[in-house]
């Protein structure tokens, strides 16, 4: 696999509905990096098994990693509860996390020339696809807001959903997420602890860019 040399590599880990995607997307617009949201891989290849149960198998999904493009990952359909608790039965399996681990590295050490390096958000990023990322972050908030930001996000899309149905479905993700046998999600010791509950997008923004401007022009 190509490695491009000199690149600033970032790494999230969070669990879902953190505000993690947020912050990587504006740490990834301000240090002009690849973007990636791979738990979306997960959930793209959940809605391949809703749409195409009888077409779907290995062959047919290798193809459709191969061609994947992050555009195809902002599809609003993606998001749905239903699309989510299939991401998270997919995701433990072995072989389907071979493949799309194969996509996070390629996206992650080789981005194209235009970027000046990637940034990754998931489960696993920071101990399994890379950890030898420059930075480190581990963002996380308290149950009650994640469901409350998942909640105003689904209504945000029109989506007829209850805030008790997501609790729920928040609390279910974390219970996946924390006690699975393959890349479970977890703290690392060189991660960086970021505690959003009670901060806004910008000010988790700039707490992240203190924190690598910092290190930067040591």
């Amino acid at each position: 696999m190509l490695r491009r040399k000199n690149i600033l590599k970032i790494a999230i880990d969070s669990p879902a509905a953190a505000g993690a995607g947020t912050v990587a997307k504006a740490i990834s617009k301000h240090y002009n990096l690849y973007y990636l949201d791979t738990g979306k891989i997960y959930r793209f290849i959940a809605y391949l098994k809703i749409k195409f149960p009888k077409k779907f198998n290995y062959k047919f999904l290798k193809s459709k990693i191969h061609t994947l493009k992050t555009k195809d990952l902002s599809a609003t359909i993606l998001l749905s509860d239903e699309v989510g608790t299939e991401a998270s039965i997919i995701s433990k399996i072995k072989r389907i996390r071979k493949m799309v681990h194969s996509f996070q590295l390629k996206f992650a050490y080789n981005p194209p020339k235009k970027y000046s390096g990637s940034c990754l958000d998931g489960r696993d990023i920071t101990y399994n696809i890379i950890p030898d990322a420059e930075f480190k972050f581990y963002i996380t908030a308290n149950l009650k807001t994640r469901a409350l930001r998942r909640f105003k996000e689904l209504k945000k899309l029109k989506k007829k959903v209850k805030y008790e149905e997501v609790l729920k479905s928040i609390k279910n993700r974390d219970k996946s997420d924390l006690n699975r046998k393959i890349s479970p999600l977890k703290k690392t010791k060189d991660s960086l602890l970021i505690n959003t509950t009670n901060l806004n997008k910008r000010a988790c923004f700039l707490k992240i860019k203190k924190i690598i401007d910092r290190k930067q022009k040591n």
